[in-house]
């Protein structure tokens, strides 16, 4: 089974700049994006307050690390 994720912040102003975290997002299953996105954490962003991430930088959400599938859930 593949899980994709992907990354993106809360755009400046839209939170204070130390709860600019990193969020992960589940890639949606049926390729339209929902008219709001809500993170492994249960935050949840409208249009607009968000800019997408590459890659792995920053510093992450902590709650949704924790919330992320596991190498032993995704094989399973």
């Amino acid at each position: 089974m593949t899980v994709r994720i992907y990354l993106a912040r809360p755009l400046p102003g839209v939170v204070g700049e130390t709860r600019r975290v990193v969020h992960l997002f589940p890639y949606p299953t049926d390729d339209v994006m929902p008219s709001r996105l809500v993170a492994l954490c249960g935050t949840d962003f409208g249009p607009g307050e968000l800019e997408m991430i590459d890659g792995p930088s920053g510093m992450p959400c902590v709650s949704c690390l924790r919330n992320s599938p596991t190498p032993d859930e995704v094989e399973g």
